[in-house]
């Protein structure tokens, strides 16, 4: 299974680069996580955001690969605890299907994004920085690999 990260926005700090290939470079073959940036919408230069949304999600949407399990990353979301995490990453490597994280730009996900998604994951309550969440979704899903694998870098 190849997990892609498809995150709108991009030229991010060296450390969020950083961060992102240091727990990415940990995960097996099976669990590659593959980052794919999408450029911002047109309508970010003129103020209008729901122009920027939806061009976006059209983007997002047309790089998911075909028959993947789609997972959009919201606030609104399902929240995990690491063990929960686990559990939900065997059952999509036991589906052997790819699988696509959705990461929306300044202003979320379009509406679109949210409607094909085959579940909303929440990271937290708290509004993250989007290239902070690229980092966060690398390390979860590393921890996550590591419990499956009864690895000790989960000691909790």
């Amino acid at each position: 299974m190849r997990i892609h990260l498809l995150t709108a926005g991009s030229r991010l700090p060296s450390w969020i680069n950083q961060g992102f290939a240091e727990y990415a470079a940990r995960l097996p073959p099976e669990c590659r996580l593959i980052l794919k940036e999408i450029p911002l919408g047109a309508g970010r230069r003129t103020g209008d955001t729901a122009r920027a949304m939806t061009e976006e999600g059209a983007r997002l949407l047309a790089a998911v690969p075909p028959r993947a399990r789609v997972v959009a990353l919201d606030v609104r979301g399902r929240a995990f605890s690491s063990g929960e995490l686990a559990q939900q990453l065997n059952h999509w490597l036991q589906d052997g299907r790819d699988l696509a994280l959705l990461v929306g730009g300044p202003d979320g996900l379009a509406p679109e994004c949210l409607a094909r998604a085959d579940l909303e994951w929440s990271l937290s309550p708290l509004t993250l920085p989007h290239g902070l969440v690229r980092v966060v979704v690398a390390e979860q899903l590393y921890r996550a690999w590591t419990i499956l694998n009864n690895h000790p870098y989960h000691r909790g």
